[in-house]
């Protein structure tokens, strides 16, 4: 039997009396003033010194005195709690004499899960955890025996990160852990958490595009799916009941369930080992990864009783599964029922009458291909949505938030891959037509006379309707008589603006070199696209593409696009031709038969529209000089009052 005798065990027992308990012992110790009076903060100075078999390691002052200050402030901030922890880690439910140790052994402590190691090295003395030594042993109480320690005794696994890390079945969650960056916030010893700790089975278990997408995604979704096996207090298994459901760190939340055997269940995992107390919390060992109910953002509006007509239109506009990807990030602006109850019903009609269309378009408005919580939103921000068009958003004195027209009623529904604000209006882009492309813009104000006092605000404001609109700049109109177009609005006016729209929705992408498209004036525009990817329509640039709106797309050009005159004059259209074309100095014209002799005057007239020069002939074969003329292509134009006659030539 192993014996242990120390000069100061003599000193101490020359004060001890064998009735005394263990508390008491402490008590009537010199060197635990502090062990004393940390029992009492801890309120546990009533159980050490009632009924039981208790075994206590018992650091003495100088001990305590060569801790970590931060370390005892943070215990003694939470004397019920850290500090109970840590003073329970001392103390053996049973009695256990020093004859009774042996090297290597290891014996349960009161702090649930976590054990002691004891060390007894050649000569005969005795260590609690390789680093405390056994200075006075077997003081033996009426409830027990003191051991008395010249170090103060720490778990193995101080925090919650410390039992991931110390485990041999938890690499995979240790490794995820410090990739997602929540090693510091676990190891923290002033928080408070619940793991629910997956093993390395339950990960090779997940779905392996799951945990790729994760994992590729580390501060992000890894962080997300983590997070959700987190809560932000200590709850250990006796406090569970069946249907009972937590909140976690990551805002959803985990399902309690327990069977008729006791077995617990965290959403479909099994709790396979419960209670690994640490002093900032507990851990549970889980069979299976789990995922949160609403995984997704689709998830949040399938999963929501005020989201019924929402969840049908995503799946009609074919969304779901793009709202679903969990590789995606998204941000959801969601309507509830009364919202859609409340929009025009026109309107939605017209949405819902074209679901891959229009309401696609519509739903699109709704979100953002980025994660935006609430609190990085300020008041006049703006934030492109998935439609391609701005909303703005407001904030009033009160915090309340407002998008565009609509209230956020309910803020950051967190998913994996984004998250969800709930709305109680549905919101239109500012510019819902074509029509109100040009209105709103600064750039087109002449563009916007003419369409007016043409009568087709109307046409382009249809809802209804699929359109594709090139929209000369102010400055295309350089050069072109708007005056005189407007004096006849409904005239030429009418169809030079038809010419600039096409009856279908035509995006750049869709695009081709030398692709010819019908106008609503049934004459078509060419499509030319350079080496650099530059897009011409016939000779007009465009300048900015694809701004969507519901009823069709524009496309700003830098020219006015002319069409056919004959077709403005409702004559006869003769072609004629030119030689030599192209050409550097000099044309000769083949009049048509029907204009000779009759008073022509043939215009040269730049891509832009405007007339560069006038000459009158009556040849049959006229010849004029260009030389002066700088290179480009040019429309060639005779006319009288009766006929009409058109070509194209090339001045190099």
């Amino acid at each position: 039997m192993l014996k242990i005798i120390y000069t100061s065990l003599f000193l101490f027992l020359s004060t001890f009396s064998f009735s005394q308990t263990v508390m008491s012992i402490i008590e009537n110790s010199a060197d635990h003033t502090t062990l004393e009076s940390l029992i009492n903060a801890a309120g546990l100075n009533a159980t050490l010194s009632g009924a039981g078999n208790f075994t206590v390691f018992a650091p003495t002052d100088a001990a305590f005195a060569a801790l970590d200050p931060s370390l005892v402030a943070t215990l003694q901030g939470d004397p019920t709690g850290k500090l109970t922890k840590a003073l329970l880690y001392h103390v053996l439910g049973a009695e256990v004499f020093s004859g009774s140790l042996f090297d290597g052994q290891t014996a349960n402590t009161l702090l649930s899960g976590q054990d002691i190691t004891v060390t007894i090295n050649g000569m005969m003395q005795v260590f609690i955890n390789g680093t405390a030594q056994v200075t006075a042993a077997d003081l033996d109480a009426t409830n027990g025996v003191l051991h008395v320690l010249n170090g103060v005794l720490l778990p193995p696994s101080v925090t919650v990160a410390d039992v991931v890390i110390n485990s041999t079945v938890h690499t995979t969650l240790e490794s995820v852990v410090i990739d997602a960056g929540l090693a510091g916030t676990l190891s923290d010893l002033n928080g408070n958490f619940t793991v629910f700790a997956p093993t390395d089975a339950a990960f090779a278990a997940l779905d392996a595009d799951v945990l790729s997408t994760l994992t590729a995604d580390p501060t992000g979704k890894l962080q997300k799916a983590l997070s959700y096996h987190v809560l932000g207090a200590e709850v250990v298994s006796s406090s569970l009941s069946d249907g009972q459901t937590a909140t976690t760190l990551f805002g959803q939340d985990i399902t309690v369930t327990i069977d008729a055997n006791g077995g617990v269940m965290i959403n479909n995992a099994n709790v396979a080992i419960a209670d690994i107390v640490t002093l900032n919390g507990v851990v549970h060992v889980l069979d299976a990864v789990i995922l949160p109910p609403n995984a997704t953002v689709a998830d949040v509006v399938i999963n929501s009783a005020v989201h019924t007509t929402l969840e049908g239109a995503v799946i009609d506009a074919g969304l779901a599964g793009t709202l679903s990807d969990l590789a995606g990030t998204f941000t959801v602006f969601a309507p509830t029922d009364d919202a859609f109850a409340a929009l025009d019903a026109n309107v939605l009609s017209i949405l819902t009458g074209d679901p891959m269309g229009k309401l696609q378009k519509a739903l699109s408005y709704h979100v953002l291909g980025a994660e935006v919580v609430s609190s990085s939103l300020s008041d006049g921000q703006t934030a492109t949505t998935l439609f391609g068009q701005n909303i703005t958003v407001s904030i009033d004195s009160n915090g309340g938030v407002m998008i565009n027209n609509a209230n956020v009623s309910i803020a950051d529904i967190q998913t994996l891959n984004g998250v969800v604000h709930v709305l109680d209006a549905v919101i239109l882009p500012p510019n819902v037509t074509v029509a109100d492309v040009v209105i709103n813009s600064p750039d087109h104000t002449i563009l916007e006379t003419a369409v007016v006092e043409a009568g087709l605000d109307g046409a382009l404001s249809d809802l209804t309707a699929n359109l594709t609109v090139f929209a000369p700049v102010d400055d295309a109109f350089t050069g072109i008589d708007v005056n005189a177009l407007l004096a006849d609005p409904t005239g030429d006016l009418t169809k030079i603006l038809q010419y600039h729209v096409l009856g279908a929705e035509v995006l750049s992408s869709t695009l081709m070199d030398g692709q010819t498209a019908t106008t609503l004036l049934n004459q078509d525009v060419t499509v030319t696209i350079d080496v650099n990817g530059g897009v011409m329509i016939n000779d007009a640039m465009v300048i900015v593409a694809d701004i969507p709106t519901l009823n069709g797309v524009v496309h700003v050009i830098d020219g006015v696009l002319l069409p056919n005159l004959t077709s403005l004059k409702n004559l006869d259209q003769v072609n004629f031709k030119v030689s030599p074309n192209p050409t550097t100095e000099f044309i000769t014209i083949d009049v048509p038969e029907n204009m000779v002799g009759k008073n022509v005057d043939a215009q040269l007239i730049g891509m832009n529209g405007t007339i560069l020069n006038t000459w009158n002939i009556n040849d049959a074969n006229e010849t004029i000089n260009v030389s002066d003329v700088a290179s480009g292509t040019y429309i060639l134009l005779l006319v009288n009052e009766t006929n009409y006659a058109r070509s194209t030539i090339v001045i190099k």
